[in-house]
């Protein structure tokens, strides 16, 4: 009679364990960079998209490939140049001279994790045609509708140094990503892990869970609990970037043109559920969300031509937000279950 009572905890430390074993593997190869790996895993399992801004060598593409492979999952990269057209990334129609029939060529966006190198060296129709795939997650071609595998997470990387010719994302189309997040250089302590494992033994991953068992993990990550103050916290954020003023913030308005999307509020509110569930709980507290909200809304922010001169940066203006609009309190409740 009692045993049903126990299946959410059985679920709940089954769910967790095979979320350790999939950061232990890739940990066995990615170095350092927690911070990007954490925000990786919280895009997979809230099924976004990151936009990753930082020099090459970071491993970017190698925390991606690690992660497919980890999960049994397909990897393709895309190597974004200014010659690429729509049909490079979704495919194509292709005449078969000997039936004399056109059959379907399906591109390198049906995968289970795409790494789009170097969006910005792309013309303005390549964005387009990757965005419209990560938003519908589906390609129509000739007339017929080709749906991507589940799941499906699209990791897109600029790189900051190089601006030459290069085609800047529209800011309608970036809002399309789940966050932006900034890959920083290593510590001199893990720049020298890095050199000895790559210059070491070649070390082989261990595929840990399948895609289905990623898409339960997916579909569990939905069910994670948000109590409604959390996301009226995330209301006042995002309306805060589009009316400073009515949030006290009078000297603010000259800085943004234009301010987040409803997408940054539910972004907020997916992301903090599933680092709840990363971080082992079935509820998500302030501090899950706040942890986000500079990824979330830094893209998403249009600054105005005043604040780029002045040189101010939209994560200076998240943190100001951020510090006069208090998080709520953390339910007594949820303290008792926390200890």
């Amino acid at each position: 009679m009692n045993a049903p009572a126990f299946e959410p905890a059985r679920q709940e430390v089954a769910t967790a364990k095979l979320m350790e074993q999939i950061l232990y593997e890739v940990k066995r190869i990615v170095v350092g960079q927690d911070r990007f790996l954490e925000r990786v895993m919280v895009a997979m399992l809230a099924q976004g998209h990151l936009l990753v801004e930082g020099v090459p060598g970071l491993a970017k593409t190698l925390t991606v490939k690690t992660l497919a492979s980890t999960v049994r999952g397909q990897f393709k990269r895309i190597q974004f140049t200014p010659d690429l057209v729509p049909a490079d990334l979704v495919g194509t129609r292709i005449y078969n001279q000997r039936d004399g029939e056109f059959s379907t060529s399906l591109g390198p966006v049906f995968t289970n994790l795409l790494l789009a190198d170097e969006i910005n060296r792309a013309p303005a129709k390549v964005q387009s045609a990757l965005l419209e795939v990560m938003q519908e997650r589906q390609v129509t071609i000739a007339g017929h509708t080709h749906r991507v595998p589940n799941p499906f997470l699209v990791m897109a990387t600029q790189n900051p140094i190089e601006t030459e010719g290069t085609y800047p994302l529209p800011e309608a189309q970036v809002d399309r990503f789940m966050m932006k997040v900034i890959v920083d250089y290593p510590t001199d302590e893990e720049e020298y892990v890095i050199v000895e494992r790559v210059t070491g033994p070649a070390i082989e991953v261990s595929p840990v869970a399948t895609t289905e068992q990623l898409a339960a993990l997916q579909a569990e990550c939905r069910r994670v609990y948000v109590d409604p103050s959390l996301v009226q916290y995330a209301v006042r954020l995002v309306s805060a970037t589009r009316d400073p003023a009515r949030h006290g913030f009078k000297d603010m308005k000259r800085f943004i043109t234009f301010g987040a999307s409803p997408r940054g509020t539910i972004n907020l509110v997916e992301g903090a559920r599933a680092l709840a569930m990363l971080r082992g709980r079935t509820y998500a507290l302030p501090e899950d969300m706040t942890d986000l909200v500079p990824d979330v809304l830094r893209h998403r922010i249009v600054l105005s031509y005043e604040a780029l001169s002045e040189g101010m940066s939209s994560d200076a203006l998240v943190t100001e937000i951020m510090s006069k609009i208090p998080a709520p309190a953390r339910p007594l409740e949820h303290d008792k279950l926390a200890a």
